[in-house]
């Protein structure tokens, strides 16, 4: 799966930020364990000096012993004093066995040691004579310090990579705003809202661009005024003629049967398509008022109510309703159930069940027909406008315009819905139309 812009950059940001963190830690630690660990080394052995000198003086006294004892610095040092013939110590008991042989065997030296899960540091000098004085230090307390500053160190470098991330973050946000803006005002034109705009961008380089896109959405906006303009003027100066032809055609449907022949099929060729010619200026009067004229403000429409109404006034059709509310425009909803009534009719023989049904924070409004169905292929091709060619294997003349559908899809986007057709059992189809439920109190 491919990782988005925003994520890209924030990992690139705190791994970054880990790798540079991480050398610094690594530094900071060799720096700061060695240089800890070699002025210990220094002290240990400038105080075995000190301590081998006063040995010197006392090793034919009889408070030797007493002297070592005093000269052990805590309960984790010890000192022995290795002689071919004697063995003298003091502070913890340690085993000669328990030293490195090259440290007592060629004095002076010193190394770290561990002496019963003890870390020591042990110094070797010789003494007058044969002796070897030999001093363990402890290094626990040195240990704990690079316990800590090692514990300080990993997680000042995970904090900084967290930080970096979030640094990216934030970064990455606020550098791709103007995109998620661009994004989000292409949506709305490519949604019909053609009056999307990007704000003013302060940044020279953006500026460009959000003028340029701008002025781009401007024109489209304006050809679109002038196309929908061009349609309802040609629209409305052929209603007139059409009022006409559609009443003469009535007369002359009236004296059919005067029309014998091939006269009477040409009456109804000229009718019919007359009819239908009619219906398609309706609809182009239809598509040029959504386009040019803004919404009013939405109102809660009583949905169950509105569909009574309007099966009211056309053949009697079967009623599933549960009581809903949505927000919209009464005029967009009474047309998109009446067009899907008139699909139903004109394709697949009328409407076998009108429903309304709530489901969860959505309603639906649902018309069915036991027509031949819609092939899976074609069901978007038939919110387009003027698809009447993929309706081939309807019922009936097929002489509708071609735009019922595409209306249907154009008001109930307005209106904030989505509009599908699916099959139906055991044959037809169901058209569904889902909006956001503002109450089901009916």
């Amino acid at each position: 799966m491919s990782l988005t812009l925003r994520c890209r950059v924030t990992l690139s940001f705190g791994f970054g930020l880990l790798i540079v963190t991480s050398v610094l830690a690594f530094a900071t630690w060799n720096l700061a364990s060695g240089y800890m660990l070699r002025q210990r080394e220094a002290s240990a052995t400038r105080q075995a000096e000190v301590n081998v000198r006063l040995v010197e003086k006392s090793l034919s006294s009889p408070g030797l012993d007493e002297l070592l004892t005093g000269l052990t610095t805590g309960p984790d040092s010890s000192i022995l004093l290795l002689s071919p013939d004697d063995l003298v110590t003091a502070g913890r008991k340690v085993e000669p066995s328990q030293l490195p042989a090259a440290l007592v065997e060629h004095p002076p030296g010193r190394e770290r040691i561990v002496v019963d899960g003890v870390p020591m540091l042990a110094v070797a000098l010789p003494v007058a004579g044969d002796a070897v004085y030999v001093e363990l230090f402890g290094l626990q307390q040195l240990n704990r310090t690079f316990a800590f500053l090692s514990a300080v160190l990993v997680a000042g470098t995970i904090g900084s990579a967290l930080l970096g991330a979030a640094l990216g973050s934030w970064t990455s946000k606020r550098a791709l705003k103007p995109l998620a803006e661009l994004s989000c005002a292409a949506g709305r034109i490519a949604g019909g809202d053609l009056r999307a705009r990007l704000p003013d961008q302060d940044d020279p380089d953006l500026a460009a661009l959000a003028a340029k896109f701008n002025s781009t959405a401007q024109a489209l906006e304006q050809r679109a005024l002038r196309d929908a303009r061009f349609a309802s003027d040609v629209s409305h100066e052929l209603r007139s003629p059409l009022t006409t032809m559609v009443n003469a055609g009535a007369v002359l449907r009236r004296r059919r049967e005067h029309l014998p022949g091939t006269a009477g099929t040409a009456l109804e060729l000229l009718t019919s398509e007359v009819d239908r010619f009619a219906r398609m200026v309706v609809d182009l009067l239809e598509i040029s008022r959504a386009d040019q004229i803004d919404d009013p403000p939405p109102e809660e429409i009583a949905l169950d109510a509105l569909v009574r109404n309007v099966i009211a006034t056309r053949a009697e059709v079967p009623l599933e309703l549960e009581p809903a509310v949505v927000l919209g425009d009464r005029r967009r909803l009474d047309r998109v159930l009446t067009n899907l009534l008139d699909n139903a009719e004109r394709h697949a023989g009328g409407a076998v069940l009108v429903s309304v049904r709530v489901l969860g924070d959505a309603v639906r409004l649902e018309v069915e027909d036991a027509g031949p169905g819609v092939p899976e292929t074609l069901r978007e091709q038939i919110f387009e406008r003027f698809a009447r060619g993929v309706m081939a294997g309807s019922r009936g003349d097929d002489t509708g315009s071609g735009l019922g559908l595409a209306l249907v899809r154009e008001h109930v986007h307005r209106l904030g819905g989505r509009v599908w057709v699916e099959d139906r059992s055991p044959s037809g189809s169901r058209f569904v139309v889902e909006m956001v439920l503002r109450s089901s109190d009916g």
